[in-house]
C-alpha cells in the first residue's frame, strides 16, 4: 500500500535539503542533453549545438515553469516568485520558456529553428517522462479519485491521505516513453526540418489533453472554467498540424522542382 504523504521528499547533503524532485529533474536535463549530442553526432551535425542550446533553453525554461506556476496559482508577495525550493513549477511553462530559449539560441549561433526544434523534440519528451517521476515523491499532479477495485494499486494509483487517486503522472511518463521512441524512429527517417517537430506537438498535446481530463480538480490550474493545460494542449495540436502539412508541402515543392531540373 502506498501513500504518496509518507514517502520521503528528499534528503539532507552537507546540511543542504535536497529534493527528490530536483534531483529527478536535473536527471531529466542531462540525459537530454547526452541525446541531443547523440543525435547530432550521428546526424553529422555540431556536436557543440546541444550545449548550445542546453545554455539558452534551460534557464529560460525554468523561469518559464515557475512564472507559469506563480501566474495561475498566484503569489503572496514579489519575492515568493523567487523561492523555486519551495515548489512551484509547471511543465508546460517550462516548455514555453524553453522554446524561446532555443529561438534565442537558433537566432544567435545562426541555425535554422526548426532544426534546433527537431533535435531539442525527442530530448524534451523524454525528459519530460522522466520529470514526471518526480511528481510521486513532490505528491503533485495526481488524477481524480477512484473507487473501481482493480484500480487501487501501485503505480496505477496512489493514495493520498489514504485515499485512492489515480496516478496520472505515471501514465504520462509511460506515454511520453512511448512518444519517445515514435519521435527517435522519425528521427533517423525523415531529412525534412520541422516533421519532428509536429509530432512532438502533436502527440504530447494529446497525452495532455486526455490526461488532463482524469486529472483532480485541486491539482490543475484554470483559467476561469477551463483547465489551462488542456486548453493549451488543444492549441499545440493545431500548430503541430499546421507545421505538417508545411512541412510536407515544402517537401514535395522540392522534389517537383527536382524533378523539373532533371527533366531539363
Amino acid at each position: 500500500m502506498i501513500n504518496m504523504l509518507l514517502v520521503s521528499q528528499g534528503f539532507s547533503l552537507f546540511g543542504l535539503n535536497v529534493s527528490w524532485y530536483g534531483v529527478i529533474i536535473s536527471l531529466a536535463m542531462i540525459v537530454g542533453i547526452i541525446v541531443a549530442i547523440f543525435i547530432c553526432k550521428q546526424k553529422k551535425y555540431d556536436t557543440n549545438l546541444p550545449i548550445d542550446l542546453a545554455i539558452f533553453a534551460l534557464p529560460c525554461a525554468i523561469i518559464g515553469a515557475r512564472l507559469y506556476f506563480c501566474i495561475f496559482n498566484g503569489v503572496d508577495s514579489f519575492v515568493q516568485i523567487f523561492e523555486i525550493w519551495n515548489g512551484g513549477m509547471a511543465i508546460y511553462g517550462g516548455v514555453i520558456g524553453g522554446f524561446l530559449g532555443v529561438w534565442l539560441c537558433s537566432y544567435v549561433k545562426k541555425v535554422p529553428l526548426l532544426k534546433c526544434c527537431d533535435i531539442a523534440a525527442p530530448c524534451l519528451i523524454l525528459g519530460q517522462s522522466i520529470g514526471r517521476i518526480g511528481c510521486y515523491f513532490a505528491g503533485c499532479c495526481y488524477g481524480i479519485e477512484t473507487n473501481i477495485e482493480w484500480l487501487k494499486v501501485f503505480p496505477l494509483s496512489v493514495q493520498i491521505g489514504g485515499v485512492w487517486h489515480l496516478a496520472t503522472f505515471f501514465y504520462e511518463s509511460f506515454l511520453n516513453l512511448i512518444g519517445f521512441a515514435i519521435l527517435i524512429t522519425l528521427t533517423f527517417k525523415t531529412k525534412k526540418q520541422g516533421i519532428i517537430t509536429s509530432w512532438y506537438l502533436i502527440i504530447y498535446g494529446l497525452i495532455r489533453f486526455v490526461l488532463e481530463g482524469l486529472r483532480d480538480p485541486t491539482a490543475a490550474l484554470y483559467l476561469g472554467v477551463f483547465k489551462v493545460s488542456q486548453l493549451l494542449s488543444a492549441l499545440l495540436i493545431i500548430v503541430g498540424v499546421i507545421i505538417f502539412v508545411l512541412s510536407i508541402r515544402a517537401k514535395n515543392a522540392t522534389e517537383t522542382k527536382e524533378v523539373k531540373g532533371e527533366s531539363k
